[in-house]
C-alpha cells in the first residue's frame, strides 16, 4: 500500500477485465530503458549521476535554484522544518484537510500542528483563517515557527493572499506541493513558493519513482543543510564522523532514473488527467447538486478529480455512487479525512468553519490515472451514467443491500436503504 492507502496493483476480476484503480503508476518502455541504463552503469547506491541529473532537471522544471532528492515527500517536509529551526514546543500551522504525512512531519520535530480549515471551493487553506490563527497564537504567547499549506489534489493554494500574511507575521512558509507537480499559480510553478517546497513521487502521484520525493528551494544554505542531514549528517572526512543527528533520507540512483523518464512525460500525463476531468465535468453538468472540487482552477495538474454531492439537491449520496462503482470493480475514495477528526490528533488546537468536514462528508474521488485506457474511461463513465439514470428512478436494484451497507460504511456515508 502506498501513501494515502493507494493500491498500486491491477488484478484481473471474474468478469475478465482489470480493476480500475484511482491513480496507479503510469510507467512503460521509457522508464524501463532509463532504469536498465542506470543498473548497468553500476551506480545502484543512494547517490550517483541519475540523482544529480534528476535534481537539476526537477529544479529547472519548478524554477528553483536547488533541489534535493529524497526517499519521500514526508522526509522533505521533516528536513525543511528542521532546517528552518522548528523545535519542540513551537506551533506550526497545517491545513486540517490533508493527508496525515503533512501533520506527522511537524510532530517529528516535537512541534505542535495547529489545524486550520479550508476554503470550500478549492479545499485549500483558508487565508482569512490563517491570518486569524497567526494573530491568536501570537496573542497567546506561542511561537509560530512555520506555515505549511498543501496544494490540494493538484491545485495550488492562494499564495497571492497567503504569502503576504506570512511575511507580515514574520513566519516562513513551506509548501507541501506533494500532489501538485506541474500545476501553477499566477504562472509560477507549484513548489516554488516560500522558503522551500516539497514534492512527492509516491506510486500514486502524477509522476512516480516508486517511492521518493524532492525538496526544492532558492535558498542554497537550506538546501545544503537538508542534503547534509539526509545522508546521516556525515562529516566530510575519510572516516565516519558525526556532530549532528542525521537521517537516512536520500533517493536511490536507480529510482532517480525512473523519475527522470517520468519527468519527460509529465506534460502528456497531465493532459490525460485533464481530459478525464473534462469528461467527468460534462457527465455531471446536468446533475443537480453535484460539482467538481477545484473546478475553477485551469492551472491545476488534475492529479485527482473529486466530486461533491449535495444529497438534498441530487437525491443520492456520494457513498451510494461509490457502492455502485465498487460493484463494477471500480475504485473510488473519499476526500481526505480532516486531521482534527483523526484519533491521533484528538484534542489538537484548531480553527474551524466546518468546511473540511462537509467536503469529507460529501466528496468522492474518481479514477484519475493517466494510464487509464480509453476503454477503462468509457467503462467508468458508462457506470456513472447508469447510476445517474437509475438514481432518478429510485434505488439501484443491481446492488445488494448488504453490499450497499458495507461500501457506504467504508466511505463514512450513511447506509443507503433498499
Amino acid at each position: 500500500m502506498a501513501v494515502g492507502g493507494q493500491d498500486d496493483t491491477q488484478r484481473p476480476t471474474g468478469g475478465g477485465h482489470e480493476r480500475v484503480l484511482l491513480s496507479p503508476p503510469d510507467v512503460g518502455p521509457l522508464e524501463e530503458s532509463y532504469l536498465l541504463r542506470a543498473l548497468r552503469s553500476g551506480w545502484v547506491a543512494p547517490v550517483g549521476p541519475e540523482v544529480d541529473a534528476f535534481e537539476r532537471e526537477l529544479a529547472e522544471r519548478v524554477g528553483t535554484a536547488h533541489a534535493v532528492a529524497l526517499s519521500s515527500g514526508t522526509a522533505g517536509l521533516h528536513l525543511a522544518l528542521i532546517a528552518l529551526g522548528v523545535r519542540p514546543g513551537d506551533a506550526v500551522i497545517v491545513p486540517t484537510l490533508t493527508f496525515v504525512a503533512t501533520a506527522n512531519a511537524v510532530v517529528y520535530t516535537g512541534a505542535e500542528p495547529v489545524f486550520v480549515d479550508c476554503e470550500p471551493e478549492s479545499g485549500n487553506l483558508d487565508p482569512e483563517l490563517l491570518d486569524r490563527a497567526l494573530r491568536e497564537l501570537r496573542h497567546a504567547g506561542r511561537r509560530v515557527a512555520a506555515v505549511l499549506p498543501v496544494d490540494m489534489f493538484g491545485s495550488c493554494a492562494d499564495y497571492g493572499r497567503i504569502l503576504p500574511i506570512c511575511a507580515a507575521a514574520g513566519v516562513p512558509l513551506v509548501e507541501d506541493a506533494a500532489e501538485a507537480l506541474g500545476a501553477t499559480f499566477d504562472g509560477r510553478p507549484a513548489g516554488s513558493f516560500g522558503r522551500a517546497g516539497v514534492l512527492s513521487f509516491n506510486g500514486n502521484k502524477i509522476i512516480t519513482t516508486s517511492g521518493g520525493g524532492m525538496l526544492v528551494t532558492d535558498d542554497g544554505d537550506l538546501a545544503d543543510r537538508c542534503r547534509y542531514l539526509s545522508t546521516q549528517a556525515r562529516q566530510p572526512v575519510p572516516h565516519y564522523e558525526h556532530t549532528d543527528t542525521g537521517y537516512n533520507y536520500r533517493l536511490s540512483n536507480l529510482l532517480a532514473a525512473v523519475g527522470r523518464a517520468q519527468l519527460r512525460r509529465l506534460d502528456s500525463m497531465m493532459a490525460r488527467r485533464r481530459a478525464h476531468r473534462s469528461r467527468y465535468a460534462a457527465l455531471f453538468a446536468q446533475t443537480p447538486g453535484v460539482r467538481l472540487l477545484g473546478a475553477g482552477d485551469p492551472a491545476a495538474n488534475c492529479w485527482l478529480t473529486s466530486i461533491l454531492v449535495d444529497p438534498e439537491a441530487a437525491g443520492w449520496r456520494a457513498g451510494e455512487l461509490a457502492a455502485h462503482l465498487a460493484a463494477a470493480d471500480i475504485e473510488t475514495r473519499p476526500v481526505w479525512k480532516p486531521m482534527h477528526l483523526q484519533p491521533v490528533f484528538a484534542g489538537a488546537r484548531t480553527l474551524l468553519t466546518g468546511a473540511a468536514e462537509r467536503l469529507f462528508a460529501t466528496g468522492l474521488t474518481l479514477p484519475s490515472g493517466s494510464g487509464m485506457t480509453p476503454e477503462q474511461v468509457d467503462r467508468v463513465c458508462a457506470r456513472i451514467d447508469d447510476f445517474l439514470r437509475r438514481s432518478s428512478r429510485g434505488a439501484d436494484p443491481d446492488l445488494p443491500a448488504v453490499r450497499r451497507a458495507h461500501v457506504a460504511e467504508s466511505v463514512g456515508a450513511p447506509v443507503p436503504t433498499s
